[in-house]
This record gives structure tokens, C-alpha cells and sequence, in this order.
């Protein structure tokens, strides 16, 4: 298994750096197969998130597709994938960031009853509370 890191996903996902999107995409595309996938872990997931939307105007809208896909493709595997599922449903229908909503579901599947925060829009939710 080979890890993937954040730039070399961006640069696979938006094609825009010609020589780092070719070798982004022979890595993703001819390397990473079922047998010996890719990996993305939770800091890579909400990296991506924060990059498409802030460098690259990506709504709401388009970066749930893309968590959906890598979560689809069978030759990446993405840590604990059903974590990730129910953050993606909880970013679906909530305010908050996703990386908030990974976050809370991570402590959730640590026993956390809760996740304390000062966010108001993650505050909104119910797997936080809101400090005041």
C-alpha cells in the first residue's frame, strides 16, 4: 500500500500542474490497484476539502462528489472509510466544515459521548456541544 498525500491528490483531481498531474495520475490510475490500493488518511481528506474551496472555489455541492468518489474507488482505501461516510452525511445536511464533522465522528467512534467546541456552526450539531 502506498500512502497518498494531499498535494499529489489535488494535483490529480484538478489537473493543473501538467508534470505533477501526469505523475499523480500514473500513480492513482496504473499503481494503485484493488490488491495494493492507495491510501488516504483523515489529514489528507481535509486537507483536499480546505484546498478545493479555498484555492479552488469548489462548493459545497462539488466537494461532497469528491469525497464520495475516493470513497468509491476501488483502488484507494481511505481510513476507516465508515467514519468518513457519516461525516460526509453529516457535512450533507449541516453547516459546519466537513474536517468538523470528521472530527467529531472520529471521537464518536472513540467513545466520545460529545465533542466540546467554541464553533458555533459545528455548535449547531448534534454530535457537539457548544462551549459559551
Amino acid at each position: 500500500m502506498t500512502g497518498i498525500d494531499t498535494d499529489s491528490l489535488i494535483r490529480y483531481l484538478v489537473q493543473d500542474e501538467p508534470v505533477q498531474a501526469k505523475a499523480a495520475t500514473h500513480l492513482i490510475e496504473k499503481k494503485c490497484r484493488r490488491e495494493d490500493p492507495g491510501f488516504l488518511n483523515h489529514l489528507v481528506l481535509c486537507e483536499t476539502t480546505w484546498v478545493l474551496d479555498g484555492c479552488y472555489d469548489q462548493g459545497k455541492e462539488s466537494i461532497m462528489r469528491t469525497i464520495e468518489q475516493l470513497l468509491r474507488v476501488a483502488q484507494l482505501r481511505v481510513e476507516s472509510s465508515h467514519v468518513v461516510w457519516k461525516a460526509l452525511e453529516d457535512y450533507r445536511k449541516g453547516p459546519a466544515d466537513f474536517a468538523d464533522y470528521l472530527l467529531s465522528r472520529i471521537n464518536e467512534a472513540q467513545g466520545c459521548l460529545t465533542t466540546a467546541t467554541f464553533d458555533r456552526a459545528a455548535g449547531k450539531t448534534s454530535t457537539f456541544t457548544l462551549l459559551k
